[in-house]
């Protein structure tokens, strides 16, 4: 493939009603009432985020002082494939069956995990839904695996319960899910787990750190001091093939 050829299909420009036209479609609530006034200024709002002509396709009262707006409109920028980065899966992906014969001979005891919903984040739908045997996505969850010991602690943990239980039942990996995002709280929260299990425990025996949520970016495990995040999507058997590949001797190659 020539070089021009391979840099025209690495550019891409959004698709709305043809190929290339750029059409995009946002949705924002600005702190004011629902009026004329209200829909000139979503315009402007758009037409400074670059999109040129905009229209107002939806809007609708939040109460009587918000609005609600879905813009519809053009945009000129292009993306260039090439220099998108995202985190790769960097390990095989296992059934139950594989990571429950990679445990036994791997590690010879059950593989011990403790989860939890940490501050005040109630949510418990995503780390229900990667523990509990009922799963998601069509894949049974944690619980499910024979090889794998799951203590889901539930919602609302302070952090220095956490820690105390996964000193309690010796934990292999620690699962924190986070949902609440507001001012930041999951990246807080996550920054405070990790600190919590670097003043506990020594390197040597520290868990496993893993968080998951919508809104967590994949790239920032080094920065909070995790040793892996996940993002929206992710199924029990992603979770529990990572684990395997972590903490297991060989245990890609024990399948």
């Amino acid at each position: 493939m020539s070089e021009k050829t391979s840099k025209k299909t690495s550019i891409v420009r959004p698709y709305g009603d043809t190929t290339g036209d750029g059409m995009v479609q946002v949705s924002f609530t600005l702190p004011v009432k629902h009026d004329k006034r209200a829909e000139g200024a979503a315009l402007q709002l758009a037409k400074k985020m670059g999109l040129d002509p905009a229209m107002v396709v939806h809007a609708k009262p939040m109460g009587p002082d918000f609005t609600f707006f879905i813009v519809y409109g053009s945009v000129h920028h292009l993306v260039d494939l090439r220099e998108v980065v995202v985190i790769e899966r960097d390990y095989p992906l296992l059934s139950p069956k594989e990571v429950n014969t990679a445990v036994k001979k791997g590690l010879h005891r059950p593989l011990v995990i403790v989860g939890a919903c940490i501050g005040t984040d109630a949510h418990t739908v995503g780390i229900d839904a990667i523990l509990n045997i009922k799963g998601f996505a069509g894949e049974k969850g944690l619980e499910y695996y024979t090889e794998l010991k799951v203590v889901n602690l539930g919602a609302q943990v302070a952090v220095p319960d956490l820690v105390e239980q996964a000193r309690i039942h010796q934990a292999d990996a620690v699962l924190v899910s986070q949902v609440v995002t507001q001012r930041d709280a999951h990246l807080h929260n996550t920054r405070e787990m990790s600190a919590a299990f670097r003043e506990a425990f020594p390197a040597s025996r520290r868990p496993l750190l893993v968080v998951g949520g919508p809104r967590f970016d994949e790239s920032m495990s080094a920065d909070l001091g995790v040793n892996r995040i996940f993002g929206k999507g992710t199924t029990p058997g992603e979770v529990a093939s990572y684990l395997v590949n972590a903490l297991v001797p060989n245990g890609e190659k024990s399948a």
